[in-house]
């Protein structure tokens, strides 16, 4: 079952908004460590609405109480928002096919996305291949050439004169007699001219000449060739890194619209019977409203020395919960439907500091509440976050080298002078991983905070949600329950 967000402010502060919260607290040595499902709710008031109607709406139930919590200054949120039908119902089959299309379109689109994906990753190999090859290159121009030449003359011989046959180097040096010294005279020999400076008969000499030059030629447009296919490869990277994002922002809408019409779990529901045209709605808002300390210091509600103290910010608290059983009727000629029934409204009050809030948004990010949108996230956004530092390192080259010339290029003649030089170049700072967020601590209360703070917003907070119950109460003249 499915923890309320009472509960999970409970779990926040067991000592308060808990029953026997000192018990959980002593029994599981944390608060941290208390199942939410053991938690009692225990809010500092509460107040109830019933509203018992099948022919009218529904809406107009939540939507004035929505704008009632904007009127009094409520920072207001959506917490729970789930919903449910009997399966005989017209409202489930709607629900169903439009469901189904949103999953179909949104695996159509992550279709594509693996696609790409693939396509990313084998360019990326491919760029570490040209990449090793390029290195041997760039060590054939320093003070690694007689290395670079060998490893340059292998390749040639693996992936250019093999196709020769029989005819290749190593083909004749291996299995022709009279030629078992080619090998070892083309690995030797750097340049044609040397040719004739070697000790070797006059038929392995016409073949070396010949292969040497071949070699020369095949260097020098092998390179070019290469850098040009390595260029093309990141040109071709970007584009379709820019095809994913665009796959993935594609991708995100239908997989939160499936998600957000699935529905929730309600197997022992009484109210949903197979058979019948029913549907429960839960939904949960809370509302926020910072105290001011200064202002209440000046009307008097704080003592005067409030005004220089330094506190936590503290917000009165009013969670609303609506729970509707409703009949789903089909709005004549259009394609939604409209909600009479029955709806059951708690007004409840806290107390929750800057601390408190943090906890609670890191409780319900960590419950099962969230568990949907972790998936919709995981299927789009972290594909390409796993990739994004290899990609990131092959984009930015051509970056980061221009930035190199520039540096040398306008470099002072007159910088040693001032021993500018003796200095250490500031090297660039390597992108960090994403560290994992650290977890909310709720720091202890002050003197002040516990014995003038908190009691005065909690007045506040249960003025509001009264207000908030009465209001609503004598505007539709509704039956209550305390």
């Amino acid at each position: 079952m499915t923890a309320t967000i009472a509960q999970y402010i409970g779990k926040v502060n067991p000592k308060i908004y808990a029953d026997k919260g000192e018990e959980l607290v002593k029994k599981y040595g944390y608060a941290d460590w208390i199942p939410v499902e053991e938690i009692k709710e225990k809010p500092l008031s509460e107040h109830g609405l019933v509203y018992d109607s099948s022919s009218e709406t529904l809406e107009p139930v939540y939507f004035f109480i929505l704008d009632l919590m904007n009127d009094f200054g409520l920072q207001t949120e959506k917490l729970i928002d789930n919903f449910s039908s009997s399966p005989g119902s017209g409202h489930f089959a709607e629900l169903g096919q439009r469901a189904t299309i949103m999953q179909q379109q949104a695996s159509k689109i992550l279709g594509d996305v693996n696609a790409v994906l693939r396509s990313v990753l084998n360019i990326i190999y491919d760029l570490k291949e040209f990449r090793l090859r390029l290195q041997q290159y760039d060590d054939f121009k320093s003070d690694k050439k007689e290395a670079a030449v060998l490893a340059l003359k292998q390749i040639w011989m693996d992936k250019v004169d093999i196709n020769k046959g029989n005819s290749s180097i190593k083909a004749m040096a291996l299995g022709q007699a009279g030629y078992q010294t080619l090998l070892d005279a083309f690995l030797f020999v750097k340049d044609v001219g040397d040719v004739d400076n070697v000790d070797l008969n006059d038929r392995v000499k016409r073949i070396l000449r010949a292969r040497i030059l071949e070699f020369n030629h095949w260097l020098e447009q092998s390179e070019k060739e290469l850098r040009k296919r390595y260029e093309l490869e990141k040109t071709y990277l970007r584009s379709q890194v820019n095809s994913l994002k665009l796959y993935t922002r594609w991708a995100k809408p239908y997989l939160k619209a499936a998600q957000q019409l699935e529905m929730a779990e309600k197997g022992r529901e009484p109210a949903l019977v197979k058979a019948f045209n029913t549907i429960i709605l839960e939904l949960t808002l809370l509302g926020k409203r910072k105290i001011d300390v200064g202002e209440e210091a000046l009307s008097g509600n704080l003592p005067g020395d409030f005004k220089k103290l330094k506190t936590k910010d503290y917000y009165a608290c009013v969670l609303i919960d609506f729970r509707f059983r409703g009949i789903p009727q089909r709005v004549s000629q259009q394609a939604h439907y409209a909600f009479g029934g029955r709806a059951d409204i708690s007004f409840k009050s806290y107390v929750l500091n800057e601390d408190e809030l943090k906890k609670l948004d890191e409780e319900i990010d960590a419950s099962d509440l969230s568990d949907a949108l972790r998936l919709v996230e995981g299927a789009t956004t972290e594909s390409l976050e796993q990739l994004q530092e290899e990609i990131n390192f092959f984009l930015e080259e051509k970056e980061k080298q221009e930035n190199l010339k520039t540096s040398a290029d306008t470099s002072n003649p007159f910088k040693a002078l001032i021993g500018g030089y003796d200095k250490r170049p500031v090297q660039e700072k390597k992108p960090e991983k994403a560290a994992e967020k650290e977890k909310a601590k709720i720091k202890p209360e002050t003197y002040a905070e516990k014995n003038y703070l908190r009691p005065l917003t909690e007045k506040n907070a249960q003025e509001l949600a009264f207000k908030l119950f009465d209001i609503y109460k004598k505007a539709h003249g509704m039956p209550s329950y305390t």
